[in-house]
């Protein structure tokens, strides 16, 4: 099959869930013997690239501000994709899908798949005009697409109880792979293996950094005379996506404690780096879809503290790696008690953890999945008829 995605900012994946999603997902496509174009923006890429590992790189350009770069971007690729007949056109995430429609109407033989990845009108980024027009995307991404897919079983019963809709649920992915040896990447950020607590995100208010940059400084300022936590630190890996007030803020909250280090993005050896070596990778977010950063950290060994968001209790069940969401003591609780476990138990979560990785998220496992609902695209045809009907 010859395949475009369509919604992902580029490849190769810099940063971003999505991003990795895509890149992982495209990569496999092309060993299981598959043609894939992925659909680029200029400015994420800042290459030439034609071709990434086996897949075919076209640079779209778009209006690079908070509001119109993804639509922008979406128009200009489904035009150049519906004009090269591809058998399947695979949207990610709910925004692109607004312009799903144009294939649907211009190229019938042209089977339309959508990854619906997360509710993004919940994220506090977007004004109320955005929010109005990501609801409607959430409708167009369980309407026009021949086939819906839904990244968590929390999204896939948000979908039937919306909108109606029967999603397939095929989770994020993660590869299985040996943690990096190396720590050499991170002496210029001053940190040392295992003495360090990471965060790895986009730095959008929905993820929570601000409350664990508190949550943090609290376990510093109740336990100073501790040897470990005098020497901790707290690793925020990622930077802003049109949020640079809250980064500022972020800079301005954490300026009392010298233990914070903000990396900004970070992308292959060095965030290797910073995974493997964290003591434990803390995700405090408010709202996913299915978290990558969560997956990778659990597939190299990496132990994981998380937020009791439904997303993450779908991948961890061990209560001594959850904390309430939106809860500063509870983080705090919860990093310092992660701290007094003895080296048994935290092999113990480790492990826990990679089998769940290999058993229910290994991209082995999952990419057959998608390359199922496609060839069962491909042999059905559906007249495109979407319903009016919309709870809201």
């Amino acid at each position: 099959m010859n395949i475009a995605m369509i919604g992902q900012k580029g490849m190769p994946a810099h940063y971003g869930g999505v991003e990795r999603h895509v890149h992982d997902l495209s990569v496999g496509l092309v060993e299981a013997g598959h043609e894939v174009t992925a659909y680029s923006r200029e400015w994420y890429t800042k290459s030439k690239e034609t071709m990434v590992e086996g897949v075919h790189i076209e640079n779209m350009l778009s209006i690079r501000t908070k509001h119109l770069d993804t639509i922008t971007y979406s128009l200009i690729a489904t035009i150049d994709a519906v004009g090269k007949h591809f058998d399947i056109i695979h949207y990610h995430g709910i925004g692109p899908s607004l312009v799903s429609w144009i294939p649907r109407i211009f190229s019938p033989k042209t089977r339309v798949i959508t990854t619906f990845h997360s509710i993004d009108r919940y994220h506090k980024k977007w004004n109320i005009a955005a929010r109005i027009a990501l609801h409607i995307a959430e409708w167009t991404a369980c309407r026009f697409a021949h086939e819906t897919i839904t990244v968590s079983q929390s999204l896939e019963q948000y979908c039937r109880n919306e909108y109606n809709k029967q999603t397939t649920y095929i989770p994020n992915g993660v590869n299985i792979t040996i943690p990096s040896q190396e720590t050499q990447k991170l002496k210029k950020f001053g940190l040392k293996k295992n003495e360090y607590f990471v965060m790895i995100s986009r730095l959008v208010p929905h993820k929570g950094a601000h409350l664990l940059i508190e949550a943090f400084q609290k376990v510093k300022q109740a336990h100073s005379e501790d040897p470990y936590i005098k020497r901790l630190k707290l690793a925020i890996v990622g930077g802003e996506v049109y949020t640079n007030d809250y980064v500022r803020l972020l800079h301005t909250q954490a300026s009392p404690c010298n233990d914070i280090v903000f990396t900004d993005f970070q992308s292959g050896e060095a965030l290797k780096q910073l995974y493997a070596h964290a003591a434990a990778l803390i995700h405090p977010s408010l709202n996913e879809g299915l978290p990558i950063t969560v997956l990778e950290a659990m597939g190299i060994g990496t132990p994981v503290l998380v937020s009791n968001i439904l997303e993450h209790l779908e991948l961890i069940h061990d209560p001594r790696a959850i904390f309430t969401e939106n809860d500063v003591n509870a983080i705090a609780s919860a990093i310092y008690a992660f701290i007094q476990l003895s080296k048994e138990e935290k092999s113990q979560m480790i492990e826990q953890n990679k089998q769940i990785i290999t058993k229910q998220y290994s991209w082995n496992m999952l990419i057959p999945q998608i390359i199922a609902v496609y060839e069962n695209q491909s042999h059905t045809k559906k007249v495109f008829r979407p319903s009016i009907a919309h709870s809201t």
